[in-house]
Order: C-alpha cells, then structure tokens, then sequence
C-alpha cells in the first residue's frame, strides 16, 4: 500500500527582479517598441485604414486611458473632502494651519513657473511631424471658460456635449468637469468641517469610500504595462523613433526641473529664513533617500515625521499636522513641476499650441489641485487633473507612464524634501522652532542626540499645554 504524498508542492516563483512594477514597465516600454515598429513594417492595408496590428495597439491604449478617465471623478471628489475635514485636527492651532497652507502654495507656484519655463525652453515634446490623437476636435477653454466653469452646474459637474458625426448624425457624450468636482469636494469638506459631529458619519463614509476608490485606482496603475504597450506601441507605429527621443528629453526635463528646486529653491528659503541649509540637508537625508528608493511619501511618512520632529526641532505637536499633511498635498515634485513640464509636452507632441492663459491655467490647477494627488500613487491623477482642465488629450497620460518609474524616485524625494522643510520655515516664523535642536551636531546617527531630543521632547510638551 502506498501513500501519497499530500504535501503542497512549492510553486514556482517569478524572480525579484520580474515582480518588481517598474521592471514590468520597462518590459513594457521594449514590448511596445517592437510592436510599434512591426506595426509600422506592414504598411496600411488600405487608404485611410490602418493594419490589424496598429488598431489592436490602439484599442488597448484607448481602453487603458478610459478607465483612467472613469477613476478621476470620484478620486479627486473624495480625497479633496477628506484633505480638508483633516483641519478639525487641528482647530486649536488655526494660525499654524493657514501659515503651511500658505508656504505649501508659495513653494508649489515657484515650482510650476520653473516647471513652465523648463517646458518652453527645452520643448521636450517638439517633433517634426506631431500626433494627431483620435477624436480630438480641438483644445477647448479660455479664461472666461474657466471662471464660468467653475461655477458648478449640477452636483456632480457632469458635463454633456454634441457634436456631429461623420454620418451626419448627432452625438451626445457626457463627461465630468475636474474643476467643478473641486470646487463641490472644497464646499462639502468646509461644510463637513463646520458642522461638527453631526457630519462625522458622513466623513467617514468618504474616507471609506476613498479607501475603495484607492484600491481600484491601484489596480488600473497595475495594468499600467498593458496600456503601456499599446499607448507607445500605437506611436511608434504612426511615427517611428520620434517618440522615444521626445520621452528621453522629457525626462531630462523633469529631473532639471526637480534638481533646481532641491538644490535651488528650497536652500535659498532656508537661508532666507535664518536656518543653516547644511543642517536641513544633514537632518532630512535620511527620509530623503528612503523617499527616493520607496517612490512613496506615505511609506516614508514615518521616518519623514521622525527627522522633522527630532533632527529639525518641529514641535511634536504641530509635526503631527504638518507632516502627514504635507504627505498628501505637499508635492512640489508631482503636483507642480511634472504636470506642467508634462502638459507642455503633450501639447507640442501633439502640435497644440498653448497661449498665456493655458499657461494660467497650469499655474492655477498645480497650485489649488495638489489635493487630488492624496493617496494616490505617482502622480496620473494630477497629470489627468491638468489635462483636462487645458482640454488636451488623455492619450499622454498612457504614453508617460511608460518611463514613470524613472521620473518618480527624483519626485518622490523633492516631495518628501519640501514636507520637512515647510515645518520648520514655520515653526522659525512662529518662535517656536527649538533651534538647539535643529544645530545639534550631526553623526553617523540619522538623529540627534538623545539627550538633546529629550530637551526638546520636554519643551514640546510644555507648548502643549500652554496651547490647552
């Protein structure tokens, strides 16, 4: 008699390096490559037709960008109500919560003007002969077009449209304005936010809700190769090598845009404030780095919170607010400098000309839309946000996030960066930055001293209670 053996065989695993996303990107973007050029190899089959291989590269690049467009609506909806209810946190320290409001702002308009000119000087989506999207009629709005459309129409900012077809008849699309589904989200969080406990039960359904929505939009980011392969695929069909040299000098683009913030940018407000910008660096590095290597401000909120409170000398008590809401709408990297950079682009790789009140636009939406970007992965909805808001097509955003791993560790880290650094400018304005702290000498340690984040540890309880 004999017996089987019942124990579970050990199933083969793909190695490291092939779970990892960006490889799976990168695997992506070579696939989508050479689909693209056999696609362009075997020709049009007929005038005015494309071949099998184009038009199935450009179904699942359009598929991909629909379901991107259908997460948007209620992603930014929920995620900006829950920004802002995140204020009754705070409701006894009102005077700092505007102050990092306002030094978030500063820092995000600073950063999408370099942004803007980064994108028209370097014109990394310039190319000789630019794509023609698919049932693109034309970029739409003006400023006046803007500040109408902010004014919602229905609650929902659902949008209808009609145009005429090749056959002659009529068509009716309905689509959601990204403007209007803030300005709703802003009033309904204000207004949660003043009613207090009666509004509890309904915040927290939305923080359910964003929580789901959170996890399908992880899933559509997921499938990211698929759409990836078609996006670049249907490209480098129509249009060969250009492709790949525009999405090259867009990412030098970014990164330059990102070193002069980094390097730049926020050690000139450092010094501006009195603070030594060789011990800013010394005592963010370390959440800096990991920021780099995660791709995430939230796996890094911890660490990042730690160095503020104890390597900068931020009051515990207000690091707590400051911190994890900067790790939500703090992103100078993906809310500021990336879309603007990245909707110039789009516009040029797809010859559509931006005028003065486009790049008004820009400036406005990275700086008042930041709070779409909360817990989201990278930066596609902002990027989404941006595009629409122009009325430029939604194809770039498929195409870009073919080198998107790339471009989000150098983001990541200008967003962790700025996170410390807006903290501690306002703690110093309010007198109560614990400076011994912040000059401590520095060692092989990421943090200081001990008994100096002790001394610290008892001051910030004593402003506590002094605030009680």
């Amino acid at each position: 008699m004999t017996t089987a053996n019942t124990a579970p065989r050990a199933g083969r695993k793909l190695p490291g390096w092939a779970r990892s996303f960006g490889a799976q990107i990168i695997a992506a973007l070579v696939a989508g490559l050479i689909l693209g050029l056999w696609a362009k190899s075997l020709g049009e089959p007929a005038e005015g037709q494309a071949n099998w291989l184009t038009q199935t590269l450009t179904t699942i690049g359009a598929s991909y960008v629909s379901l991107l467009k259908a997460a948007v609506a209620p992603l930014i909806f929920t995620a900006v109500v829950s920004s802002v209810a995140n204020l009754r946190a705070v409701s006894n320290a009102a005077r700092l919560a505007w102050q990092t409001l306002l030094w978030f702002a500063i820092t995000a308009f600073i950063s999408v003007l370099i942004g803007i000119g980064l994108g028209v000087a370097l014109q990394p989506g310039a190319t000789d002969t630019p794509t023609e999207p698919a049932g693109f009629s034309g970029k739409t709005g003006d400023w006046w077009a803007f500040l109408t459309g902010l004014i919602p129409s229905n609650f929902l900012g659902l949008e209808a449209a009609t145009k005429t077809a090749d056959t002659g008849a009529l068509t009716t699309t309905v689509g959601f304005n990204v403007l209007q589904i803030l300005v709703i989200a802003i009033a309904v969080g204000i207004a949660a936010l003043k009613l207090g406990k009666p509004a509890e039960p309904f915040l927290a359904l939305n923080a359910s809700a964003l929580a789901v929505i959170q996890k399908v939009l992880w899933w559509i980011i997921r499938i990211a190769p698929i759409g990836t392969i078609g996006l670049i695929g249907k490209a480098v069909a129509t249009y060969g090598w250009n492709t790949i040299g525009s999405l090259g000098m867009f990412t030098v683009s970014i990164y330059a845009g990102l070193a002069l913030v980094l390097f730049v940018v926020y050690p000139v407000l450092a010094k501006s404030h009195g603070l030594s910008v060789r011990q800013w660096f010394s005592g963010a590095w370390p959440a800096i780095q990991l920021a780099f290597v995660s791709r995430s401000s939230m796996g890094t909120l911890p660490l990042t919170q730690r160095v503020t409170e104890r390597n900068l000398g931020v009051p515990r008590a207000y690091a707590s607010f400051a911190v994890p809401l900067g790790s939500t709408t703090k992103m100078d990297g993906c809310a500021s400098i990336y879309p603007a950079v990245a909707a110039i682009f789009v516009a040029q790789f797809f010859g559509i000309q931006l005028d003065f009140v486009d790049y008004l636009l820009i400036v406005i939406v990275s700086v008042l839309g930041s709070a779409a970007t909360a817990g989201t992965t990278g930066a596609t909805v902002m990027l989404t946000l941006t595009l629409s808001t122009l009325g430029l097509p939604l194809e770039g955003v498929g195409l870009l996030l073919a080198i998107d791993p790339i471009l989000d560790m150098g983001r990541t880290a200008v967003n962790v960066a700025g996170q410390t650094l807006i903290p501690t400018i306002v703690a110093k304005r309010q007198g109560i930055l614990d400076t011994s702290l912040y000059n401590a000498h520095r060692t092989s340690d990421p943090f200081a001293d001990d008994a100096v984040a002790d001394a610290a540890a008892a001051d910030d309880a004593e402003l506590a209670g002094a605030r009680a």
